[in-house]
Parts: C-alpha cells; structure tokens; sequence
C-alpha cells in the first residue's frame, strides 16, 4: 500500500470515529458545545460636536431603558469627533475600531468617504438607498450671531448685515467709529471656527464665497480666483486669533464677549444653546439674522456596511437609529437648540430655545429657500491649502 492510500484510508478513519462518537453521545444524551453569541451589543458612534450632546443623552436614556435585540441587551457608546477629522480617519483606515455608526456634520462628508472607500472596495460602505440608508436625525443652520449694539450700527449702514458688509466693515481704516460706533469697540473683530478643528470654519468659507459670486455652487477656480484670495484675506484679517477659536468658537464668544469678536456665521443651535450665557455676562445680547444664502447641517446618520461589523450590531443601530427619530427624544433635540428631523415634531414648543429667543431674530420658519451646495473634495482641499497659506500662521 502506497503513502497516499494510507493517508486516504486513515482519514476516513478518523472521520468514521467522531461520527460514532457523535452518535453515542446523542445516546447518553450528551450535547456538544455550544458557541455562545456576545452576551451584549455595542453600538459604536462617532458624532459630530454640534449634536454629541444630544446623541449622548438619548444614548444614556436608551440604555437606561434596557433595550434588546434577539436577546441581547444593546449598549450604545458615543465618541465626539469634528466631521473634517472623522473624514481624514476614514479615509486614512486610521478608524479603530471601526465604529458601527458614524454622524457628521453633514451628508457630503458620507459621499465624500464613500465614494473614496467605493474606490479601494469596489462597493459602497454607506447606503443612500433601502432600510440602511443615511438618515438626518436633526438640523441646524449658518447663521449669522452679532452684538445687538454692533449689528444696530451695521444695519444702519450697510442695511443688510451680509458677508459683503462684513468685509467692508472688517477693512475700515478708522475702526467703529468710522462705521458709526463707539471708539470704545476699536475694530471690528470676526468670528470664524478654525476650519482645521470645526467644519463650520470651512463652511464659513464656502458661504462667504457663494455671497461674493452671487451663486450657490463653488469650484475650485472661484477660490483660486486671486480677486477672490485677496478679498477673502482682507476678510479673515478681522479674526482676532484663529488658534483660540478652536472647535467651540461660540463658547468662547460667551465666555470672552467682545475681546473674542463682534460677530461671525456660526451654527445657530451653538447660538441658542449659548445665548443665556451671553446675556448673563455681557452688556447686549446676541442677534440671529439668516443669510441669503443658507447653509444647512443635516447631521446624518451613517450606519457602516462594511464586514468589520456583525449583522446583529447593524441592526442594533438601526433599532437605534428609529429610536432617535420617535418624537419624544426628537423633543430634547429641539431643547438644545436642533431643529427636529421628524416632521411629525413641531418647532416652538413651551420648552424650545426657539419659542425663548425669538426676540432676537430666531425663526421657526425661515422666508429663504436658497440653498447653498454642498462643495467637492477639490473645493474643500483648495480653501483649506489657502488658509494654511495665508491665515493660519498669523
């Protein structure tokens, strides 16, 4: 007998050997071993800053609830991160573990990351379309926030308070008192997020640019456009210190009043959330006036396709997901100054920043429904190059 029939003949040896042991087993009534699933799922989220608050606290009341899935308790985690360096970590593999959900500021960032991993994977690891698919869980908008007694004196001169007014102002030789205000008040001082550490400082950008063309889509050779650099500079020049205004630029205009700034387009859930704490210590309150051009923040959530999570964990997420969307939870969103996604939840209630600031321009219905698009991945990586050339060193 040769080696390889002897090798044959011993394997079916063996195989004949567990099946009849596996049959006496069965006899004795004894059971093999069971692989036991994970006694509990974890639902991994990174979120976004303006929401972080509260995704969290919808998390800790879902937990606190003791919700299932095919019996397995369901634990939800959230992980704060601003949406350009969620998008860099993506895009960079340097996500670990990868988390089982994903919210950003807004849905072009999901395209931007999909269509990069589309490319390495030859398939989509987050869904537009079917059960999966990104959903907002709340809304907010650009909005300008400016010192009552400042915005008085704007309107007075320009009528409109507008990135175009706000260049003029931020370029006065003379200061405020050249534009009708107090010599006490010196220059006029912008507030504008380090677009390194907060998406809305790159979206201050892309709004200031939309104003300057008088269009709603910006390419790449609009910001290379040197007409544009050189009033775009001009612009940024009133920022006092883009290295203190890091990824809570309206915290510290609360905690700083006007050493901080004048003003600036910032999100208006930080400005509702912020606005008691301005009044508290400051001379004048804040005024909200809407742009002509709005820029909204979708806060999507981003359910990951990909075979690094299990199937029970996606669903555990979407279980989740659904949960955020009911209209009580919808409600704490609207308590911090969020606009609800589900339509169902009305804007305005007793308890809504909404309802308490409306004195000071907030609106629950907003008369414009320009819309600014959302930039591509050339737009983002051209504004960001010119600001590390000409204004983030400064």
């Amino acid at each position: 007998m040769n080696r390889t029939r002897l090798i044959f003949f011993l394997v079916i040896a063996l195989a004949l050997t567990i099946v009849g042991a596996s049959l006496i087993m069965q006899q004795m009534g004894v059971r093999s071993p069971i692989v036991q699933a994970p006694a509990e799922i974890e639902v991994r989220i990174v979120c976004a800053l303006p929401v972080e608050a509260f995704v969290r606290q919808a998390a800790e009341q879902y937990n606190r609830e003791g919700h299932t899935l095919e019996g397995h308790p369901v634990r939800v985690s959230v992980t704060p991160m601003d949406g350009l360096t969620a998008m860099g970590r993506w895009e960079r593999e340097e996500m670990t573990p990868i988390p089982t959900v994903w919210i950003p500021d807004s849905r072009y960032l999901v395209e931007l990351v999909n269509a990069t991993y589309k490319e390495k994977r030859g398939r989509d690891v987050f869904l537009t379309g079917g059960e999966y698919r990104t959903r907002p869980i709340a809304i907010s908008l650009f909005c300008w926030g400016i010192y009552q007694s400042r915005a008085s004196v704007l309107r007075a001169r320009y009528g409109e308070i507008d990135w175009r007014a706000i260049h003029d102002a931020a370029t006065a030789k003379g200061g405020w008192p050249e534009l009708g205000g107090s010599a006490d008040w010196g220059y006029f001082k912008l507030v504008v997020p380090n677009p390194h550490k907060n998406v809305g400082g790159l979206m201050a950008m892309v709004a200031a640019a939309g104003e300057y063309y008088g269009k709603t889509h910006i390419e790449t050779a609009d910001v290379t456009n040197p007409a544009f650099q050189a009033w775009l500079k001009e612009l940024m020049g009133a920022v006092t210190d883009f290295s203190s205004l890091g990824a809570y630029s309206v915290e510290n205009l609360a905690l700083f009043g006007y050493s901080m700034g004048d003003g600036g387009q910032l999100l208006e859930s930080d400005l509702l959330q912020n606005m008691a704490g301005i009044q508290t210590r400051w001379a004048d309150p804040l005024v909200i006036v809407y742009p002509r051009y709005l820029t909204w923040f979708d806060f999507p959530f981003t359910i990951w396709m990909g075979d690094e999570t299990t199937a029970l964990e996606k669903n555990a997420a979407l279980d989740f997901e659904r949960y955020l969307l009911t209209p009580d939870v919808q409600r704490l969103a609207e308590q911090q100054g969020l606009r609800p996604a589900n339509p169902e939840v009305p804007i305005g209630g007793p308890e809504s920043l909404f309802t308490r600031w409306q004195e000071q321009g907030v609106m629950t219905v907003v008369p414009r429904t320009t819309a600014m698009r959302s930039p591509d991945r050339e737009v983002l990586l051209a504004l960001l190059r010119w600001f590390d050339l000409n204004v983030s060193e400064r």
